[in-house]
């Protein structure tokens, strides 16, 4: 069967793309954007298989490359895509454009099902369970480099506890560079997180700078969560008040705080450090 060609940047089916920037629709049809080769293709990787794929060939890089990174060719990945069975729609330059959400766009525009869960979807914690919660943040740069992070560490699941932004949120999608699709993930109150991380015997290391207790100073071994407040406010009184221990990051500087993602990297690293692993998920 031909590929469908839409060259009008007014086509209803773009109108539909461009509603997918919106929460609401997202909720309401279940389903997001992945956009760019390298997000696409850990997503594939991670067993996603996308309804439709929005191509425009003009854009596609001819060696491979995304500036100074090898990326693969995208029509290494189109073909990838039709063996999965996705739909793939061809897009002048003037209407990938309009859809795009990224600077740059190299020509590859995939609809997927939304991800993210409730608690009851996460495994069951292992001995050496990590967990990464993240209490009310709001910048979905902040909750994507985490996702990043988080899945470069080993962590076995992420828990976005009272979000302000969602899962799939395109710019989560694009900061955690589709490691979205590669972690299990879960959305929750703050109270359901703490009961859940209860029920499964999981000690709380919550961070914040209200406390003297060095982040280095604690045993992060065993089953762990790892959490971290709002940019604005941090862990609120109900996520200190579960916490199994309270510990700050050292700051020698003038600045009080760092940013939120960067506090979750450190402290997951240094849980990575304290079990001798690297990229280990003990499930």
């Amino acid at each position: 069967m031909p590929d469908l060609v839409i060259t009008s940047a007014a086509n209803p089916r773009l109108k539909s793309l461009l509603a997918l920037r919106r929460r609401r629709a997202r909720e309401e049809s279940g389903q997001t954007l992945v956009e760019g080769h390298e997000e696409i293709g850990l997503a594939l990787s991670a067993g996603v298989r996308p309804a439709t794929v929005y191509v425009c060939t003009e854009l596609f890089s001819p060696a491979g490359r995304a500036g100074s990174q090898q990326i693969g060719h995208q029509d290494d990945l189109l073909a990838e895509l039709r063996t999965a069975g996705t739909e793939v729609v061809r897009l002048s330059r003037t209407a990938f454009e309009r859809v795009s959400y990224r600077e740059g766009p190299d020509g590859l525009l995939a609809v997927v099902d939304r991800v993210g869960g409730t608690l009851a979807d996460l495994p069951a914690p292992g001995a050496e369970h990590l967990t990464l919660l993240s209490q009310g943040v709001e910048k979905p740069g902040n909750l994507g480099a985490m996702l990043r992070t988080a899945d470069a560490a080993g962590v076995d699941a992420v828990v976005a506890a009272d979000p302000v932004t969602d899962w799939g949120n395109p710019n989560v999608v694009r900061a955690s560079k589709g490691t979205l699709f590669a972690l299990p993930v879960a959305t929750a109150s703050t109270d359901e997180a703490v009961q859940w991380l209860r029920d499964h015997d999981v000690a709380l290391v919550v961070t914040t700078p209200e406390t003297d207790l060095l982040h280095t100073d604690v045993d992060l071994t065993g089953r762990v969560a790892i959490a971290v407040g709002s940019e604005k406010h941090g862990a609120d009184d109900v996520l200190l008040g579960a916490a199994t221990h309270r510990v700050r990051i050292p700051m020698n500087g003038r600045a009080n705080s760092l940013n939120v993602a960067a506090s979750a990297a450190i402290v997951l690293y240094e849980a990575v450090r304290q079990r001798g692993m690297s990229g280990h998920r003990s499930g």
